[in-house]
């Protein structure tokens, strides 16, 4: 299939609109337990479990419209079954708060595992997006595995050390929130090893 563009509102909508009506549900359920096939489930295990159909629907329809999906879309698609999976089977909410730090871990790791070859596996994904000088990639990807890496300790201490009330405005503002500050930090770096295009383009 052909990529395609779409507006970027929708496809924004379609990659934030989950988390923040998983966001919503949880607020809305979260003191209430359901009770279902003779086992009582929280809020949080329900939310969880209604979660996956939902990013497996905007993963599917962000396909279709652009006749794509990036590695990391399709990672987080298939751990989100996984753990949010697992969760609701053992009725444990831990597995699915854990599953961001799974995420990062593997996202931070095979960046350093193409540094450590001397290629930037961040270019690979993103160089129609951004083209960058060779030395520019590597150092903004030496930068997004510590980023990620950061952000796997900051989820592991959040969801081990406080309510899930704070887990879940970490995950749903406070990574976004991360990810923005540190695109910005960034600017100066793009801005020095942009791939500079002949006088007439």
């Amino acid at each position: 299939m052909t990529p395609r563009k779409i507006h970027p509102a929708l496809k924004t909508g379609l990659e934030l609109g989950p988390v923040l009506l998983f966001f919503v549900a949880y607020i809305w359920l979260r003191d209430r337990v359901f009770t279902i096939g003779g086992t009582e489930y929280e809020g949080f295990i329900v939310v969880a479990a209604g979660f996956i159909p939902l990013l497996l629907a905007s993963t599917a329809a962000l396909w279709a419209l652009t006749g794509k999906l990036s590695r990391m879309q399709i990672v987080t698609a298939v751990l989100v079954v996984v753990f949010g999976g697992m969760s609701v089977w053992f009725n444990d909410d831990r597995f699915f708060k854990m599953k961001p730090t799974i995420i990062y871990l593997i996202f931070g790791g095979t960046l350093f595992f193409g540094l450590l070859r001397g290629q930037s596996y961040l270019e690979l994904v993103m160089e129609e997006m951004m083209p960058l000088e060779r030395e520019g990639w590597m150092i903004l990807t030496r930068r997004f595995a510590l980023f990620f890496l950061g952000l796997a300790v900051a989820n592991e201490v959040i969801w081990r050390s406080m309510s899930t009330d704070a887990w879940v405005n970490f995950k749903t503002f406070g990574l976004t929130a991360a990810i923005f500050v540190f695109f910005i930090f960034q600017g100066r770096l793009l801005e020095k090893f942009a791939v500079k295009k002949p006088d007439g383009e």
